[in-house]
């Protein structure tokens, strides 16, 4: 089971390292805020992987100047909480959007 913590948490550290260049180019955040707020998503996708209540596949997590922003789906309102506590207590998170919709 942990591995399975691990392989997740490798594969969204590769898939945010895959898109860095596109915002720096954009000129929406500079190269420094940028790896801090993907490494904001890394840990917060992490802790989902980590946590036996969130469905770490179910929930996208997005971060934008320390601004953590989740979507995706919940099967509880639970579920939903749990994220957004999750979240909050990630190193670095400014504040949390909650956009997740209870199925």
């Amino acid at each position: 089971m942990k591995l399975s913590h691990t392989l997740l948490a490798i594969a969204a550290a590769t898939a945010v390292v895959q898109v860095t260049g596109c915002a720096v180019a954009r000129d929406q955040q500079t190269v420094g805020a940028y790896v801090d707020d993907a490494t904001i998503t890394t840990r917060v996708k992490a802790a989902y992987a980590k946590d036996p209540v969130v469905a770490a596949t179910s929930i996208n997590v997005e971060t934008l100047n320390g601004t953590v922003q989740l979507s995706g789906f919940a099967k509880s309102a639970g579920e939903k909480s749990a994220a957004e506590r999750l979240a909050r207590d990630v190193s670095g998170v400014k504040s949390v959007k909650n956009d997740i919709v209870v199925r």
